[in-house]
């Protein structure tokens, strides 16, 4: 049998072809389980059914439901320091510059990122339903159904819109120069970018519902607030409709299984072949 051996290169790709896929069916177990879960979690629009079930529910509180609607600005709105006339409830502006090194053993510059400033603003705002008003004034709260989102910062999954990013070449005199040359580094260009969470886009909110008095609102002085959940589950501010939130991690789950069968195909068809070679060598008259 030492006459025929195996190459270990082989045995080596065949062990990562089923370990990539045990890896792989590990992981799809785990979306796959988040997609159950978040499936089973009620979904509702911020309308007059909704309050009426939370006014009649014996806390005054769901522990964890998922609330879709638009964004509307409880008051004045942000807005875009770089796009007239774009409104926002969140705004992140993040300036950037892009430094290089001089590396004495290359002899060459090398390049590095760095921020060196990002500031977030948010307003108080609320979701409506679809058809409700979505005016950069905001809401005036009398007759009005809504969801107050209460401290937004702290949610997850909250991707905002780019709405401005320009990079420019950084300027210097000539004692700038002379300084890059005694320190070893210098600044090339920055790039400044801003970011919003816009009036009207369509969000899908995960976390606690609430029922709490509210002076300045309407419906009886009661209003609704989505918050943290206090038993731990995740808060989570989607920037899309529930069915696409649901749909992107059914995807995901569905590369994770393709990955696993397609790594375990891949092992199981190199083992088989050789090892059919190698019993075809070795029993050769």
């Amino acid at each position: 049998m030492s006459d025929h051996p195996i190459n270990p290169l082989v045995l080596i790709g065949v062990g990562s072809s089923f370990c990539l896929s045990a890896l792989s069916c590990h992981f799809y177990r785990v979306k796959n389980e988040e997609l159950r879960k978040l499936k089973e979690i009620p979904i509702f629009k911020p309308d007059q059914h909704l309050l009426d079930l939370l006014k009649a529910s014996p806390r005054k509180r769901f522990p964890y439901i998922a609330v879709q609607g638009l964004v509307q600005p409880d008051g004045e709105p942000l807005a875009s320091e770089f796009v007239p006339r774009r409104f926002g409830v969140v705004q992140k502006i993040s300036e950037e510059e892009h430094w290089e090194y001089w590396n004495s053993l290359t002899k060459t510059w090398d390049s590095r990122s760095t921020n060196r400033k990002q500031t977030n603003h948010t307003v108080p705002f609320s979701l409506v339903a679809l058809g409700g008003h979505t005016t950069p004034g905001g809401h005036d709260g009398v007759g009005d159904v809504y969801v107050k989102v209460q401290n937004p910062l702290e949610a997850t999954g909250l991707d905002l819109d780019r709405v401005h990013r320009l990079r420019h070449a950084a300027e210097g005199g000539v004692s700038d120069a002379i300084l890059e040359d005694l320190s070893g580094e210098r600044v090339v260009a920055k790039a400044e970018s801003e970011e919003l969470l816009r009036v009207g886009a369509t969000v899908t909110g995960f976390g606690e519902l609430v029922l709490e008095a509210d002076a300045g609102a309407g419906a009886g002085g009661r209003v609704m607030r989505l918050q943290a959940p206090q038993d731990g589950r995740p808060f989570i501010l989607a920037p899309t409709d529930y069915k696409s939130y649901v749909a992107w991690h059914d995807s995901s789950a569905s590369l994770w299984k393709m990955l696993a069968v397609a790594c375990g195909a891949v092992g199981t068809t190199v083992l088989a072949g050789t090892i059919y070679d190698f019993l075809k060598k070795l029993y050769r008259p």
